[in-house]
């Protein structure tokens, strides 16, 4: 080989070995762009999550002081309201007086109740199932509605935020039930199996439009969607006009 063979190879090797420099530095920046988007949007899902549960929160706050409202107005004040008469009536009269009493110890568990409900670590405290059951036990008591619970399988571990999520889709539901369904029975199901959680709640009400449209109207139906997609649930809601609602959530731990 002469010396212009070994210059040209030299400088096709040079050109080859920029080329390729070029070619790593490239795949390099594109690589280091993709981690940064990908890492940017991970911290924006996070961020997007963290929003939400506050906002479920607060909601859920809310929806317990609007509980606590109706409860002190509707049930235990109406408790104490026939206690007074039944003591200004009771003129010495021992039964009279043992009535009184008797609605008098009523309206106490009723406020031992609401203690449970005021309380801001209670649903912290409680698991899913636990809290759900309270729900149950409200409507029931308050006489809303016939509601009633079940739970079939082993119940997993699940994410607590994720749980506060989850118990909030289902309160959203259980106030579309109570306040437009007209209906009189409710019943939960809740699933666990092989890292599966299925819940299934209906309603025997009036049922609704479920098309696209009448969905997008609805706020609190809106909601539950957004949230199940935050979490990554599966959520379907079937209704039919006169035929009752269905709300399906399937979640994968």
């Amino acid at each position: 080989m002469d010396e212009k063979e070994v210059q040209s190879f030299l400088i096709i090797f040079s050109v080859i070995a920029l080329f390729l420099a070029l070619t790593v530095i490239l795949l390099f920046a594109i690589f280091q762009k993709r981690k940064n988007k990908l890492i940017q949007e991970q911290q924006e899902a996070e961020n997007r999550f963290q929003e939400e549960l506050i906002e479920t929160q607060i909601e859920i706050k809310e929806d317990t002081l609007r509980n606590v409202s109706w409860e002190l107005h509707d049930n235990i004040g109406q408790l104490l309201t026939l206690a007074k008469i039944q003591l200004q009536n009771a003129k010495g009269s021992p039964e009279a007086i043992e009535e009184a009493i008797t609605t008098i110890g009523t309206s106490l568990n009723e406020l031992r109740s609401l203690s449970k409900l005021i309380n801001p670590s209670t649903l912290n405290n409680l698991s899913l199932v636990e809290a759900l059951q309270q729900e149950v036990e409200r409507f029931n008591r308050l006489k809303y509605l016939e509601a009633s619970l079940s739970h079939t399988g082993t119940s997993f571990f699940i994410d607590n935020k994720k749980e506060i999520i989850i118990f909030r889709m289902l309160q959203e539901f259980f106030t579309n039930t109570v306040k437009h369904s007209k209906a009189s029975n409710l019943s939960v199901n809740v699933d666990y199996s092989n890292n599966v959680l299925q819940i299934i709640a209906r309603d025997n009400g009036v049922g609704f439009d479920t098309s696209e449209s009448t969905i997008k109207k609805g706020i609190g139906l809106s909601n539950i969607r957004n949230r199940a997609r935050l979490i990554g649930a599966d959520v379907k809601i079937t209704s039919e006009p006169n035929e009752g609602t269905q709300f399906s959530l399937t979640y994968t731990n």
